[in-house]
């Protein structure tokens, strides 16, 4: 059975001076390119550590994957605790089966959403790069929840066709969407297909640091982030709720 979840806030607090500013304010970076610490509530705000003092419960091995990624030169890029911890009690909350997760690093929300699925549930976790992944393996293990979980390593476009083109169209509950920006439209759209009526989609840094405000030209991820979230805002086939949690998380329920 699975260990049961406790609140660690002075480990939560440790971990997350250890990943800096990127982890602290929720802020994620994409191909280590660092991000401005742009947040609702700062870093070293009172409120921000009441925030983690007061909500954040991470079960033990969750813990132990997100300080041994803290040490690692990527580490800056794993979701937020908080925002993991969210998209742990969606995942209950509409007794999902099927996850899709686009984007993995070491597999910190990967265990997050094993750890709650059914014992016959699935998460396909897709990334480019297997070694980030090696490192959460074992720890999946040690949790007793990696055979729920489908690591392909591949793009995820070519993984998502293949589910399409397997009859999997409308089976899955829940997806995650936080890998390259310039492909999460495409990323959306397939998903869209994959998740069930009444699922939920999660899309992850859609306030590119503020960005989206005033997009430069010459920055096409913040382009793409805002034309995402214009068209997330007139698509008729999702109900949404745009969220300040971190970098900014869109959550689109399928209709």
């Amino acid at each position: 059975s699975a260990m049961p979840l406790f609140s660690v806030p002075k480990e939560v607090a440790v971990g997350t001076a250890m990943l800096g500013v990127a982890f602290a304010t929720g802020l994620l970076a994409v191909f280590g390119i660092p991000r401005s610490p742009r947040s609702v509530i700062g870093k070293s705000s009172p409120l921000w550590q009441y925030i983690l003092d007061h909500s954040v419960r991470e079960h033990p091995i969750l813990k132990k994957l997100r300080l041994i990624t803290a040490e690692h030169p990527w580490g800056r890029m794993m979701v937020s605790c908080d925002q993991a911890q969210l998209m742990a009690n969606l995942v209950k909350l509409i007794k999902a089966k099927k996850v899709i997760e686009i984007g993995v690093l070491t597999g910190y929300n990967t265990l997050n959403m094993a750890l709650v699925l059914p014992d016959n549930g699935r998460v396909v976790a897709c990334d480019i790069n297997e070694d980030y992944a090696k490192i959460g393996k074992p720890l999946w293990k040690e949790a007793g929840v990696d055979h729920k979980i489908d690591l392909r390593i591949k793009p995820a476009i070519q993984t998502l066709d293949e589910l399409l083109a397997g009859g999997e169209a409308e089976t899955f509950d829940f997806a995650f969407i936080d890998a390259d920006k310039e492909s999460y439209n495409e990323y959306y759209e397939k998903c869209l297909r994959l998740i069930k009526k009444g699922g939920i989609i999660a899309i992850d840094n859609v306030l590119w640091s503020g960005k989206v405000l005033k997009p430069r030209k010459d920055d096409l991820t913040a382009q793409s982030m805002h034309r995402l979230n214009e068209k997330l805002f007139r698509d008729a086939r999702v109900n949404i709720s745009m969220l300040p949690m971190g970098d900014g998380l869109t959550l689109a329920f399928k209709l």
